[in-house]
């Protein structure tokens, strides 16, 4: 038998009826009001939403952590993966098996290098012939400039001796480069006085032309000290 619902009037009259009515006859709830109290919008839907929301958080959790799981398992796979682990023993017993040989041949190995080689071929493969066709390039350019590399590093103990002859050096020849100025200044100065004592020559030389073809006489001293005067002004 289904209880009876307490805010229904229509119901046995009860406290709950009997306030529910007399809100109903004020006007203070009206019919839609009492509608919408009758919606089954329980809150058993909100726990249903909030589970699945708790599942989907555990699952994103779960994820998060398989990522991290993955990334560092990728950050130690050379460590710890089978796959590099067998490369590196590989690469270990191929060490190991190349100093056995070592050892058994010592004595082989150590006669053959006090033994010095001369004209002697050193077997090659052929990937390889390129690569030593570059090298004795770059050795015989180190060669031939092996004795300018020597001298540079010897040269460097005496390099704040050497700056100091060079500074020395620059003013000696500062000096002479400014006597060569003046020294060229008198060149010109003297050039020019030449120039105007060779202008006064056919000068004198006409007039003394012409006093000889007119037999005109003069006194010498006044004509000398006349000469003797342009001279000395032209110097």
């Amino acid at each position: 038998m289904a209880a009876a619902n307490p805010w229904d009037p229509a119901s046995a009259p009860n406290g709950a009826g009997l306030v529910l009515g007399h809100l109903i006859a004020s006007g203070m709830v009206n019919q839609e009001m009492l509608n919408m109290s009758k919606k089954t919008a329980s809150c058993f839907v909100n726990f249903t939403r909030l589970q699945q929301i708790t599942d989907i958080e555990a699952e994103i959790y779960q994820k998060n952590l398989e990522i991290e799981l993955l990334k560092l398992e990728k950050d130690t796979a050379d460590v710890v993966h089978p796959f590099f682990l067998a490369q590196k023993c590989h690469t270990l017993q191929s060490m190991n098996n190349h100093l056995e040989a070592v050892l058994k041949e010592k004595r082989s190995l150590r006669q053959r290098l006090l033994k010095p080689m001369c004209q002697e071929n050193l077997p090659i493969e052929a990937v390889y012939h390129r690569y030593m066709v570059h090298l004795l390039e770059l050795a015989v350019t180190f060669i031939e400039r092996l004795e300018t590399h020597l001298e540079t590093i010897r040269n460097i103990p005496h390099l704040a001796a050497n700056l100091k002859k060079m500074n020395q050096a620059l003013a000696k020849m500062d000096i002479l480069v400014t006597e060569t100025e003046e020294l060229a200044e008198n060149i010109l100065k003297w050039r020019k006085q030449q120039n105007e004592v060779s202008s006064c020559i056919p000068k004198i030389l006409a007039e003394e032309s012409y006093l000889y073809k007119h037999d005109i006489t003069m006194p010498r001293l006044p004509f000398t000290s006349k000469v003797h005067v342009q001279t000395t002004n032209a110097k």
